[in-house]
């Protein structure tokens, strides 16, 4: 079970908290842990990065829901992510009054009937607090980003994530994936997403119209296409190599898998509406080193 949450501050640095609650399968007498990573991403910079835990997971079940503190007392709560790793420390608070977007059904996150799903709280949230390196104190205020939660039982073969701030309370979320069983790994990403824009959420049901997207996944520009009724939407996604930071992730089972990461990265993304039988861009959203963006693989 993973909580994260993702912002750009207005000075342009990028942010990564990543907390997650693993429970070891195959030990039935092994306790769930917690662990995790902050990740600042400057431009003109190295992006760093430090890791927290493992550590023994909360006992209480309400803790383990809302709150997962690590070694050094770091939490993630209903409005705050607080704590020490390394050579970072944060203190944010974060506030959004907009609804929850879900790129997955609500069926499949309430009864967990999927092998992993993801859903985002605070889709468009705001943090401030301050956030501190060994060598400098960055003051975040009116950062832009979300804060998400994903359970599963590990990540997949392949797969692709976007986060973009369009401004003005839109926002676009995309999950793009390979799955790890052999039958449906041939078939090539299933990409769900959801674009919201004046208080509305396309396409209605993301499960349902996933096959009408077609995503490339790759280095270090991935795409999606796909058209739904009289819409249709094209992204392309950069992810320079100067402005990521590649780590690994170890599923609960001990799997391996690598993320290519950057909270600075780019994105072009193309609303067109078909008029008369000819298709007209509606809306275009050019983001320069403001979307959040990763690739993963095996």
């Amino acid at each position: 079970e993973v909580w994260y949450a993702t912002f750009t501050t207005p000075g342009g640095t990028g942010v990564w908290l990543h907390h997650e609650t693993v429970s070891p399968p195959h030990e039935e007498a092994a306790w769930p842990l917690t662990r995790g990573w902050i990740a600042v991403f400057e431009n003109a910079k190295t992006p760093i990065v430090e890791h927290f835990g493992p550590a023994p997971a909360p006992a209480s079940p309400e803790l383990a829901r809302l709150r997962i503190p690590t070694p050094d007392g770091s939490s993630v709560g209903e409005s705050s992510f607080r704590g020490a790793a390394g050579t970072i420390t944060w203190d944010l608070a974060y506030t959004d009054s907009s609804a929850p977007l879900l790129c997955f059904p609500d069926w499949a996150w309430r009864h967990e009937l999927l092998p992993a799903a993801q859903v985002v709280p605070s889709p468009t949230a705001t943090f401030s607090g301050t956030l501190t390196s060994s060598d400098r104190e960055i003051h975040v205020d009116g950062a832009r980003g979300a804060v998400a939660h994903i359970y599963g039982h590990g990540n997949a073969e392949r797969w692709g994530w976007l986060h973009a701030d369009l401004g003005d309370g839109d926002v676009l979320e995309v999950v793009s994936a390979v799955a790890r069983s052999a039958g449906l790994r041939a078939l090539g990403p299933l990409t769900l997403l959801q674009l919201r824009t004046a208080g509305r959420d396309w396409p209605r049901d993301p499960l349902l119209t996933a096959p009408w997207f077609r995503g490339h996944l790759a280095l270090p520009t991935w795409t999606v296409t796909g058209a739904i009724g009289s819409r249709r939407l094209s992204i392309e996604v950069t992810i320079p190599e100067e402005r990521a930071l590649t780590l690994g992730y170890t599923d609960p089972d001990g799997s391996p898998a690598t993320c290519t990461n950057s909270e600075l990265a780019d994105a072009d993304i193309t609303l067109e509406r078909r008029v008369s039988g000819t298709w007209k861009i509606s809306q275009r959203w050019k983001l320069a080193a403001s979307a959040h963006a990763e690739i993963g693989r095996r």
